[in-house]
């Protein structure tokens, strides 16, 4: 009756090393975004922006930007056109709550010029960008006000698939969240990300080598 037990350990003991390797395999991100080259990096609608810093969101977004230039896989396309992917970003205040103004052109840009290392990004932007949720499930008003907001703290980041009319109204594939991950000169988020993609990677050759 004693030596069932120790009997049965080095079972449990086999199984661990396949579960943990199944966990890994699990948080890999799919094949679509691996295959992905170019991306809209857009402000998340319902952000917004401290009243002691009011081009918060627009200067995270150009920090991300610049990032994805310097890293060299993935395009950054503005936000009229059609891309593989879209990333979503808003920037904390450090506290949950707050005052905080919305809507109006605060967040809208015309056009970009971004130096970088070995020349400049050059962008236009004709018209007004199409909305990426679905503005019957959710209308917004385009009027500038102040309110209170009560959200993270900590800088977002999502992830989205693109090439389609209302990329955000879908849940994010892959989602980063952390104080200032989105200030320059690290842009943590992106290094984090390009982390995810790296790994999803060895794991696919992994996975080929060993089926």
């Amino acid at each position: 009756m004693s030596a069932r037990p120790l009997l049965c350990l080095p079972v449990i003991l086999l199984l661990l090393p396949a579960a943990q390797a199944k966990d890994k395999s699990k948080n890999s991100l799919p094949e679509v975004v691996l295959r992905a080259r170019t991306v809209r990096v857009v402000i998340l609608p319902d952000a917004g922006e401290p009243l002691e810093h009011p081009t918060a969101n627009a200067q995270a977004r150009d920090n991300v930007e610049r990032a994805l230039m310097q890293w060299g896989r993935l395009e950054p396309v503005m936000e009229g056109g059609e891309s593989d992917l879209v990333i979503a970003i808003r920037t904390g205040s450090g506290r949950i709550g707050g005052p905080t103004m919305k809507g109006g052109p605060i967040d809208s840009r015309p056009g970009v010029m971004q130096p970088i290392d070995g020349g400049i990004r050059i962008g236009g932007q004709q018209g007004h960008p199409p909305p990426f949720e679905d503005p019957t499930g959710r209308p917004q008003s385009t009027s500038p006000g102040i309110g209170s907001e009560i959200g993270p703290s900590e800088d977002v980041f999502e992830v989205y698939l693109g090439n389609s009319q209302y990329p955000l109204d879908s849940s994010p594939i892959w989602r980063y969240a952390a104080k200032d991950c989105l200030r320059a000169p690290k842009v943590a988020a992106v290094e984090q990300f390009r982390k995810a993609i790296t790994d999803s990677e060895k794991a696919q050759q992994q996975k080929k080598k060993n089926p």
